[in-house]
């Protein structure tokens, strides 16, 4: 992205606080870009853990995705309620619409998968602009806001773990997010396949025996056949997941970096899903391709 391109900000999940939003719009205002806000993002539906109804949460990132004179669409927040659009979008209108950013986390997971199906297009895994790292009173938190700029700037990408569970290097094509919506998918069209790519995987607040039965969940579906490598995020309020975590994954046989600072908790690293990633469990790194394709070093 370049300085004056124009960002959309939907909230196609849970409701943004509105000083939070604000806030973080600025924030992305003063990297030059030009920021719009969707006619229904600071909507609540009478649920109150949506932002707003099924039809104007799906028909505003439609419209943003599909305005040639946006760039960008970055998610407010995360929440719950992105995997009830699915079935409500036009993805023939969206396809039509080009390649262009899609930014966000969490429950946003939902997007990131059916954007790769259906659009074919890499979505950016980063943090949202009503979140707290973002949008917090005194500031972004510094490493997660570089992160952000770098990977928008299309600067390489680099994410550093702290902990290998089985050695090794494995390239292919980054795919995955949070453990508790790549779950929530299996059994229907965009149910998650690490075939031939490198898996990342993180959640919250989720107790080990939950961890454990969605891991088996996705073993069962084939979504892990053909894997190369698996790399793990944040595990934010999961009690130790690491026992869990290596039961599951470790006979699969390929290598597994852990402790990588992506998904929830701070700082929130930004990467790239759907371009080639590496990780390599000597240096303990996550890298992926810059802007020409190339790898960091």
């Amino acid at each position: 992205m370049r300085q004056g391109d124009t960002v959309a900000v939907v909230s196609p999940s849970g409701p943004a606080d509105a000083a939070k939003l604000r806030r973080g719009a600025e924030r992305l205002e003063s990297l030059g870009y030009k920021v719009v806000v969707g006619e229904h993002a600071l909507d609540r539906h009478e649920f109150g853990y949506l932002a707003g109804d099924d039809a104007a949460r799906a028909a505003d990132l439609q419209a943003a995705w599909c305005d040639p004179s946006v760039s960008a669409v970055f998610c407010s927040r995360g929440g719950y309620g992105a995997g009830r659009l699915l079935g409500l979008l036009d993805w023939d209108a969206m396809r039509a619409a080009g390649q262009k950013v899609l930014l966000g986390s969490s429950d946003i997971t939902a997007l990131h998968l059916s954007f790769a199906v259906e659009l074919g297009v890499p979505t950016l895994h980063g943090p949202m602009v009503a979140g707290d790292v973002l949008a917090a009173e005194d500031g972004p938190e510094p490493r997660t806001w570089e992160s952000l700029r770098a990977a928008l700037s299309g600067e390489p990408v680099r994410v550093e773990g702290d902990r290998v569970l089985a050695e090794g290097r494995a390239e292919g094509e980054l795919a995955g997010g949070n453990l508790s919506l790549l779950a929530s998918l299996c059994g229907t069209r965009w149910q998650p396949s690490f075939a031939g790519k490198v898996a990342f995987l993180e959640d919250i607040g989720e107790e080990p025996y939950r961890i454990d039965r969605m891991l088996t969940q996705l073993l069962h579906a084939g979504a892990f056949d053909g894997v190369r490598g698996i790399a793990l995020g944040s595990w934010v309020d999961c009690g130790d997941p690491y026992p869990v975590l290596a039961d599951r994954l470790k006979p699969l046989g390929v290598p597994i970096l852990a402790g990588l600072p992506v998904g929830h908790g701070s700082p929130q690293m930004s990467v790239w899903l759907g371009s080639l990633g590496v990780i390599d469990t000597e240096s303990c790194s996550l890298t992926g391709p810059n802007s020409d394709g190339e790898q960091a070093r």
